[in-house]
């Protein structure tokens, strides 16, 4: 009977931050072992794997795609290395793989074969914004993004804040960098002025910042959000 290989989910820096900050040197072994990967984009896949110190030629190295224009068909074969007892890595484009990007889908396949399954240690924006709101880490809910159209974005705003309230559920979510700004002024519309609202921009980065204030407070604080990756929490 073949042994199956081993499908590792490898966390990837969140932005222009040093590898011995935030990845454990453990990754680093496992990085070097692997002949195959499965990512979110190639090209920055290769570059973090050339930023973690990999010493394996990366163009002898398989590449496999995974994002919304991916097939299912494509899945399945993604997944016959590991029948085949090689061990494979996936890389998403920041942060950790199968929270909130396309690597969910490969993580399902895996276990549904019962291929085992290894998350490695790294930055998680979600759980490092939670961490450092102040706000209730025993329940909260990570809702993605929020709808582009205003009026439903509107609607979901208030609807999370009655959430946040009713609950005492702290209610995460992010927005595309190009709308921070957009979601930020509606926020500050639609939301009561003792809402706390908590906006963590640029996470284990040198211009990071987490702040956490009243929506009153934060209109009258000045914060440029535009581009920067940005994580809003309602607590």
């Amino acid at each position: 009977m073949t042994t199956k290989g081993t499908l590792y989910l490898i966390p990837v820096t969140l932005g222009d931050t040093g590898i011995n900050h935030v990845i454990p040197q453990f990754n680093n072994e496992i990085i070097n072992e692997i002949d195959v990967y499965i990512v979110e984009n190639i090209k920055t896949a290769r570059r973090f794997l050339k930023k973690a110190g990999i010493t394996k030629t990366i163009d002898e190295l398989t590449f496999f795609e995974l994002n919304k224009r991916t097939t299912d068909i494509e899945v399945s074969e993604y997944i016959k290395p590991l029948l085949d007892s090689k061990n494979v890595g996936v890389l998403s484009e920041a942060g950790c793989p199968g929270v909130a990007d396309p690597g969910a889908e490969i993580v399902a396949l895996a276990q549904k074969k019962e291929i085992k399954v290894v998350p490695l240690i790294g930055p998680s924006s979600i759980l490092l914004a939670l961490m450092a709101s102040g706000f209730n880490g025993q329940s909260f809910c990570f809702n993605g993004y929020l709808p582009k159209e205003q009026k439903d974005r509107t609607k979901k705003i208030k609807e999370l804040e009655r959430f946040a309230k009713n609950r005492s559920q702290t209610q995460l979510f992010i927005e595309t960098p190009y709308r921070n700004n957009n979601v930020l002024e509606d926020l500050l519309k639609n939301c009561f002025e003792s809402t706390k609202l908590c906006i963590a921009v640029d996470i284990t980065m040198p211009t990071e910042q987490i702040w956490t204030k009243t929506i009153e407070e934060w209109k009258t604080t000045k914060i440029n959000l535009q581009k920067r990756p940005c994580i809003f929490l309602i607590g």
